[in-house]
């Protein structure tokens, strides 16, 4: 495969592209060029909850239909929902600081998000190191249901319901912050074909190769953090 054809290579221009575009992103009123960050931030997050719904509905489709290449992508996605969920961190400190003067640690939902990166890169190594295509699938399937159902009741200070950005009426900032999603939506999928060609094929067995996985002590090991995690979050709401 040629370097400049490389998923990888193409994953890194669509970021400088989304870099480039955000420098050049319209003003708002009230703050003024900093609200870039925002766009970035938001178009960031966007990408990375996609990927994951993708990753569950991949899996999903792999366990109905028994057919390994949606066991593939569901790990491929999964994958790469994680970069992106633990990238938008800083940048989600960077619009705290730019626009609020401080960082709101005790946000609510940045205290979720904060936590379900830990869990998610705990588990993704987990399902890298199995590497059972039919555990990830259900994994990755159980990430996505139980973060969105977190965060359906998650308290919204930093975060207010409905979009701002949507609800602007603004068509200039609506128009930019779709193309900027637009353009993670594509770096996203460049890193997936990346992820994806380091899958390694498995023989597809139900339910002896799950059982044969959550026998192994390094697997106990993270699932049993991941859901100490979940726990400890679960208490805090």
């Amino acid at each position: 495969m040629s370097k400049l054809k490389s998923p990888l290579i193409l994953f890194f221009v669509a970021v400088l592209a989304i870099a480039l575009l955000a420098l050049f992103g319209p003003q708002e009123q009230s703050l003024g060029s900093n609200v870039r960050i925002v766009y970035l931030h938001g178009a960031w997050v966007l990408t990375a909850e996609i990927a994951f719904i993708a990753a569950g509905l991949a899996g999903l489709i792999g366990l109905v239909t028994r057919r390994d290449i949606f066991h593939t992508w569901s790990a491929a996605l999964g994958r790469t929902g994680i970069v992106f969920w633990v990238t938008y961190l800083p940048l989600s400190l960077f619009a705290m600081q730019a626009n609020w003067n401080g960082l709101f640690l005790a946000e609510p939902r940045f205290r979720m998000a904060l936590t379900f990166a830990v869990v998610g890169v705990l588990l993704q190594a987990g399902l890298w190191m199995m590497s059972n295509k039919v555990l990830t699938s259900i994994a990755n399937l159980a990430f996505i249901i139980v973060l969105r159902a977190i965060f359906a009741t998650a308290a919204n200070i930093m975060h207010p319901p409905p979009s701002p950005i949507f609800n602007s009426d603004n068509f200039v900032i609506i128009g930019f912050f779709l193309a900027l999603n637009l353009l993670a939506w594509v770096a996203a999928f460049f890193l997936t074909k990346y992820f994806k060609t380091f899958e390694r094929s498995n023989i597809y067995r139900v339910p002896h190769a799950c059982l044969t996985c959550v026998t192994k002590p390094e697997f106990k090991f993270l699932l049993v953090i991941s859901a100490n995690k979940f726990s400890k979050l679960y208490n805090k709401r």
